[in-house]
């Protein structure tokens, strides 16, 4: 497979036109925007007296070359290694369905082909974990992931398709589900993990599966980082 990644870029819902015109200056001409929200506690939202934090996750599918720039860009013009700037993931992709497809998907950017064995031999310091649960668990899910050591993450709503199959494990399949995702360190990966399937897992009302994904790069996680050091 050619050097190609999904970057995942998580804001604040009222930044997320100011990303995709700076997405779509930079040369990434396909940006999709999906509403989601941010994972504060319930209890806490209560006592501060708001609803959950509104966020959007913008998908694009970059090449190493945009990459490299992107994440530069990214720090240096759009600000996102500040407080509430968003958070950037890219993870690598093993396939895409045709040429016309990577055409559509990187119409402008640069290919390189010399650059992959470089970047595919980078290990990245952190990993996505993304886990699926039943619709209105995320407190708990995201209680287990904290206690294992989880900064916060982002939910999208979704439905599953059985297909033909109306239960897997028990479980209904076509029925309402969120979907978290929690970028972690590589160290703390395992114990975040587990604990979600020990505290949330099938087992309990939250039905969840987690599952996680390598991160090639990230950018606007150097505060966080700071201050999880300190």
């Amino acid at each position: 497979m050619k050097d190609l990644f999904l970057l995942l870029t998580i804001v604040r819902r009222k930044d997320s036109a100011e990303y995709e015109e700076f997405y779509c200056n930079e040369g990434v001409s396909v940006v999709y925007n999906l509403p989601c929200n941010g994972t504060a506690h319930a209890k806490t939202l209560s006592i501060l007296g708001i609803e959950r934090t509104e966020k959007s996750m913008l998908l694009s599918t970059v090449t190493g070359d945009t990459l490299k720039k992107l994440k530069n860009h990214l720090t240096v013009n759009m600000k996102i290694d500040l407080p509430d700037r968003g958070v950037a993931v890219a993870v690598p992709l093993s396939g895409i369905g045709g040429s016309r497809t990577l055409e559509y998907f990187t119409s402008g950017q640069n290919m390189s082909e010399e650059q992959q064995t470089e970047d595919n031999n980078m290990q990245s310091s952190h990993e996505l974990i993304v886990a699926i649960y039943e619709k209105g668990y995320t407190d708990m899910v995201m209680d287990a992931a904290r206690e294992a050591g989880a900064g916060g993450g982002t939910t999208i709503n979704a439905k599953g398709t059985g297909a033909g199959a109306e239960k897997f494990l028990g479980l209904s399949l076509a029925e309402e589900k969120e979907m978290v995702f929690i970028v972690s360190s590589v160290e703390k990966k395992k114990d975040i993990m587990k604990a979600i399937m020990q505290k949330a897992g099938i087992d309990s009302k939250a039905h969840a599966v987690v599952f996680s994904l390598p991160v090639s790069d990230t950018a606007g996680f150097r505060f966080a980082d700071t201050v999880e050091k300190e």
